[in-house]
């Protein structure tokens, strides 16, 4: 397995090696590349990488089973496969990118299954320094040391400090999961528009509390679906109220108004590659039985974060159908084109966009989005259900239209 530090790097990878297996002969040395989505790359105008396409057909859901037989050896990825593959042939891996901590663990550890003939493993490291792989390592070897944990009293308290707001009862909490955990694979249209439409009363009781309230507020909300989510995979809970309150509380925290204060990260600009030097740092086996570990800590304090998410943006049915499997053709573009049109002739929506950079305004949009979709969703009810049911399909969605709506209006502004 080849470990890369990105889509782009996954693609040159394998361009390169079929080009030297190729000038070699090579007959009995093939190899399979995994990455996300679609890539351009600017050596090669006018052409889009799949991994289907650079892989010959082969879908991502065979690449296992594939790279299991006689007919591949070698593995170049790109985020995919470097945690949860269980491929005892696995014994060789390169690393050219940055691990650090549980990442460093799971992705070596891909090479720890044992098979008949397989009695030792290599690894040769481009990027990471040997004392960062044994300080990764270190608190999961022999005998792991656990700090403070949890305590799951916290848990019952945030609950009645969320019910003492007197925002919702227990009441709304019950009427929205009951359209919730319907037993279904999934909602209709509907029920997601009911699901939304006993949410807006709270967030008008929210609206009316002071800017300090508001916080504290969020940030026990917050609080509370963090740490539901961490205990709940280690304690049994047979209290319905909890997961209830959970999955209420989840989708609450989506709707909620961000605060003008919310920290955005801002990136100042690029960085490109320009050359490349090749030197052997050092070669040997690290040694996890000298020094001490430092203890796992649970979960003591709870914190958030924004992921960044970088999707393509043009094209976009023809990436959808790509990365997705779905069957969309050029009319179900015009959904996202009258999304974008309402978008647009938003005031709200349209004064944020001329006054925000555009990391500001990705917030606003985000309260917007999901209201655009329901007002339209008998236009396009296919589209609508992928959006509302599937997290990562409605990421890429959003990101699209993100820059659609931003820079349409700024366009018009100047």
């Amino acid at each position: 397995m080849v470990v890369t530090r990105s889509r782009e790097h996954a693609v040159k990878y394998k361009l390169a090696f079929d080009k030297y297996i190729q000038e070699k002969a090579y007959s009995d040395i093939k190899s399979l590349v995994a990455f996300s989505g679609s890539i351009t790359l600017d050596e090669f105008p006018g052409e889009t990488f799949t991994e289907v396409k650079m892989n010959g057909g082969i879908k991502s859901s065979e690449i296992p089973d594939k790279f299991a037989s006689d007919a591949y050896q070698v593995l170049l990825v790109a985020n995919k496969f470097q945690t949860g593959f269980d491929q005892p042939l696995l014994h060789t891996m390169f690393v050219d990118k940055r691990l650090d901590g549980v990442q460093a663990v799971q992705t070596l550890s891909r090479l720890n299954r044992t098979t008949i003939g397989k009695e030792d493993t290599f690894v040769l490291d481009f990027v990471n320094k040997p004392e960062d792989i044994y300080q990764a390592f270190k608190p999961y070897y022999e005998k792991t040391p656990v700090g403070e944990t949890a305590d799951p009293q916290q848990l019952n308290d945030l609950s009645y400090q969320l019910y003492e707001w007197q925002l919702f009862s227990q009441d709304d909490v019950n009427q929205w999961c009951e359209i919730w955990f319907r037993p279904k694979t999934s909602l209709t249209g509907g029920e997601h528009k009911k699901l939304n439409t006993l949410l807006d009363p709270i967030i008008e009781n929210y609206k009316a509390l002071q800017d300090p309230d508001k916080e504290q507020f969020r940030s026990q909300l917050t609080s509370f679906r963090n740490l539901y989510l961490f205990l709940a995979q280690i304690i049994p809970y047979q209290d319905s109220e909890m997961e209830k309150l959970y999955a209420y509380g989840r989708f609450l925290l989506k709707k909620l108004p961000r605060s003008t204060q919310a920290p955005k990260i801002d990136l100042s600009g690029d960085i490109e590659l320009k050359f490349y030097r090749l030197e052997k740092i050092s070669e040997g086996k690290i040694d996890l039985k000298e020094g001490k570990a430092e203890p796992l800590r649970g979960v003591t304090a709870v914190g958030t974060r924004q992921p960044d998410k970088e999707v393509p943006l043009s094209k976009l049915i023809d990436s959808l159908n790509e990365y997705f499997g779905t069957n969309f053709t050029l009319a179900d573009q015009l959904f996202f084109e009258q999304i974008t049109e309402t978008a647009i002739a938003n005031d709200s929506i349209k004064q944020a966009a001329q006054v925000n950079t555009k990391e500001n305004f990705t917030p606003v949009l985000e309260k917007h989005l999901e209201n655009l979709f329901i007002e339209r969703m008998d236009g396009n009810e296919k589209i609508f259900m992928e959006v509302m049911n599937n997290e990562e399909f409605k990421a890429v969605v959003f990101e699209k239209l993100l820059s659609s709506i931003y820079e349409s209006i700024n366009s018009e502004h100047s």
